[in-house]
């Protein structure tokens, strides 16, 4: 059975099939964790945390987008181990604590893509053998995060986070890590696809311009354009 059959069928519930799609995806998550080595993590850890962004890319994967799975999976995994490093550097916990956190992150993201509910503590007790306080502390863990999301300014642009005031400072391999993802997702559109992105992004040209010069109505680059930026932002994890 190829990939795409497995992805519907794990669409439909049948965990079998996702778990051989993690399965044959193991190495690409190991490929894009050993990208992050050295960064004060447990190399398990990360791969740990990759997994959940390959579970999410199971979920989302359209066939329609005309790409092979793993291209569409490299940008998910990659943003979820970027957020995992940038989040859990905001707060100093335990070492163990850091452990049961991602456990209980991939525990909830691989039950809640099957049941569609939030596993009870107990759930989770019983899944990971853990403690109860040992939950409840990890998970306390994870609101604290979620409150790094806050919204303490809302003008007529974008919103201003909490953690964009306490991470300000540029990292040159965050950076590079992006422009890797969004290369890859470039790189996987059709030559229509990419001349309208350099044309419109790269160029400045306006939607008329570019029907103009491919010989298009100016609705089909509208909505080519939009088709485009949907998937960029769904594989870039946002």
């Amino acid at each position: 059975m190829d990939t795409l059959e497995l992805i519907k069928k794990s669409r439909e519930g049948d965990t079998a099939a996702r778990d051989l799609v993690v399965a044959e995806n193991v190495g690409l998550v190991w490929s894009i964790v050993r990208r992050f080595a050295n960064r004060g993590h447990e190399m398990e850890d990360l791969f740990q945390v990759g997994s959940i962004g390959l579970i999410k890319a199971i979920d989302k994967f359209d066939s329609s987008y005309d790409v092979k799975f793993s291209t569409y999976a490299v940008p998910m995994i990659t943003g979820e181990i970027k957020r995992f490093l940038r989040d859990d550097g905001m707060i100093k916990v335990s070492r163990s604590l850091k452990e049961a956190a991602v456990k209980i992150r991939v525990e909830r993201e691989k039950f809640g893509s099957i049941y569609g509910r939030e596993p009870t503590v107990e759930e989770l007790k019983e899944k990971l053998k853990l403690s109860k306080e040992e939950i409840l502390m990890a998970l306390e863990i994870g609101s604290e995060v979620e409150s790094l999301y806050k919204t303490i300014y809302q003008g007529d642009s974008s919103p201003i986070y909490l953690i964009d005031k306490l991470a300000e400072t540029d990292d040159e391999s965050e950076k590079l890590i992006d422009k890797l993802a969004l290369r890859e997702i470039i790189n996987s559109l059709s030559e229509k696809e990419k001349e309208i992105i350099r044309l419109r992004y790269f160029k400045d040209r306006t939607q008329t311009d570019i029907a103009r010069e491919l010989g298009i109505s100016q609705v089909q680059v509208s909505r080519m354009e939009k088709r485009i930026l949907k998937i960029m932002r769904e594989r870039m994890g946002a």
